[in-house]
């Protein structure tokens, strides 16, 4: 089973950007899509994005659209999420995951296999 880890995360002002990584273990890297998921303080993870094994094609939430970008480098087995402009309200704890198999537009939870710890994002106002 695949190993993640998230860094990059920060404290920022808002309309600042950052830019998260995740490093994941194993072989198989590039089979799978990877998402990115988030969880604000007393509210339950959501979805941000999610990119398919190939990286041709990526999803993202329409509360991050045109603010975050999702992307890979299957040669070093790295997913990252470039966040712009970002908002108070983008706060939370950032998480990386693999997904059960390569999907075009993978939102739900239940479509992924491995999770990372976490990193933290806090944007000040």
């Amino acid at each position: 089973q695949a190993q993640l880890v998230e860094s990059g995360g920060g404290v920022v002002q808002a309309g600042g950007s950052l830019r998260l990584s995740c490093a994941a273990s194993g072989r198989t890297f590039n089979s799978y899509s990877m998402g990115w998921f988030r969880q604000a303080p007393e509210k339950e993870r959501e979805f941000v994005a999610s990119i398919s094994r190939g990286g041709g094609v990526s999803y993202v939430a329409d509360s991050v659209k045109g603010r975050f970008t999702i992307s890979r480098d299957n040669a070093k087995n790295r997913a990252y999420l470039q966040m712009n402009n970002l908002k108070p309200e983008d706060t939370a704890v950032y998480y990386c995951a693999v997904a059960f198999g390569d999907y075009t537009r993978a939102s739900d939870e239940r479509q992924f296999k491995s999770w990372g710890q976490g990193t933290q994002v806090t944007v000040s106002s």
